[in-house]
């Protein structure tokens, strides 16, 4: 590997670094997913530094060049990635229904609690009504008297 690639592929492990920093401490990626991103970085730099390392895989993988070990890697990564990520979601949909479906049961019970307590006031109003009329009535027949 030329000394201007190695140079390249130091600044980009250490971009990722940096990125990674960064997005932690504006808390757009949580610390539960940093160590996969670091663990990047770092594999990285260690390919960069240890090139040697690199031609040791290639050879047990039975890859001719490098590049096509890093490819195979690469692609293998990204499919972990993505199974990762789907268990996750998945993970998160049946929270998000389980969250959705308590909420229309505490949804119902809120109406048939407010019917409820409508139908108490309704009939406190009725029975004060009719608790007036009678004070009513009392007074017009004192008032007669």
């Amino acid at each position: 590997m030329s000394w201007h690639q190695q140079v390249f592929a130091l600044l980009m492990g250490g971009l990722i670094f940096l990125i990674i920093v960064e997005l932690v401490r504006r808390r757009k990626l949580k610390e539960e997913y940093t160590w996969l991103w670091l663990v990047t970085g770092v594999i990285i730099f260690l390919l960069v530094i240890w090139y040697d390392f690199l031609g040791v895989v290639t050879k047990l993988i039975g890859a001719k060049i490098e590049t096509s070990a890093l490819f195979i890697f690469g692609l293998l990564f990204l499919i972990l990635i993505n199974i990762w990520f789907s268990v996750k979601m998945s993970a998160v949909v049946d929270q998000v229904k389980n969250l959705i479906q308590e909420m229309a049961i505490l949804k119902e019970e809120i109406e048939k609690k407010s019917y409820i307590l409508e139908e108490r006031e309704r009939k406190c109003r009725i029975k004060k009504r009719s608790a007036d009329s009678v004070d009513n009535e009392l007074k017009k027949y004192k008032e007669e008297r």
